[in-house]
């Protein structure tokens, strides 16, 4: 009998609202000042940082609230073709079935120079019903294309949302604390967790494979 793939913990326990997003208060202030003028939408994003800190669970969310599921795309900046970008711009002069769009690049950093130059002229002129979000884990933005692209032109036409990188550890140790809890996993004190976090460089994704592996258990006597 074939058995059913269970989910891993970080997809199971990803964010499904705004409330459980944990340590990244500043990215979404930002998206809270947005959202309290309905600007929300009509824009591009640029979020940044390191693996495990929240850019794909925002860029969902944001995605969610910007467009319906049917009109959202999801892709690696790699794949990104100039078919892509045709329908894209087919979007941007006619919204589709009354709804919103959003388009979501992730590893952005992997964006072709022919791609980044007609974007470019997509991005200055998107309409209120149109999101697109940019996800990389690259710091080095000047640099990260492989063309050596100058990466000012696309970023200036985008909110850059980097989230923190710091004081993380003890907020993901709380979260991934009540996950273990959840889940029958939990047998260590929360500064155990916090030196989880500390290990795995606050990857809450990291962190929650290892507590899947027992990481968090009870240590044997």
């Amino acid at each position: 009998m074939r058995q059913t793939k269970m989910p891993a913990l970080h997809e199971s326990y990803r964010p499904g609202n705004w409330r459980d997003v944990v340590g990244q208060s500043k990215a979404l202030a930002v998206l809270n000042r947005f959202r309290d003028r309905g600007a929300l939408a009509g824009r591009a994003y640029w979020i940044s940082g390191q693996s495990g800190t929240g850019k794909t669970t925002i860029a969902k969310l944001l995605a969610a609230e910007c467009a319906e599921g049917f009109a959202t795309e999801e892709i690696d900046g790699g794949q990104v073709t100039t078919e892509v970008l045709d329908q894209l711009e087919r979007d941007c002069r006619q919204r589709p079935f009354g709804a919103g769009s959003c388009l979501i690049v992730n590893e952005a950093h992997g964006l072709r120079a022919p791609i980044i130059r007609r974007l470019l002229v997509i991005l200055d002129s998107l309409p209120a019903w149109v999101t697109v979000i940019f996800t990389t884990t690259s710091d080095a933005q000047e640099s990260m294309f492989e063309d050596q692209l100058d990466a000012h032109p696309l970023l200036s036409r985008c909110t850059v949302l980097p989230l923190a990188r710091r004081d993380l550890a003890r907020p993901f140790a709380q979260r991934a604390l009540e996950i273990a809890r959840a889940e029958g996993l939990d047998g260590r004190p929360i500064e155990d967790y916090v030196k989880l976090a500390q290990q795995h460089r606050n990857n809450l994704r990291a962190m929650l494979s290892a507590i899947e592996s027992g990481a968090m258990l009870p240590a044997a006597e």
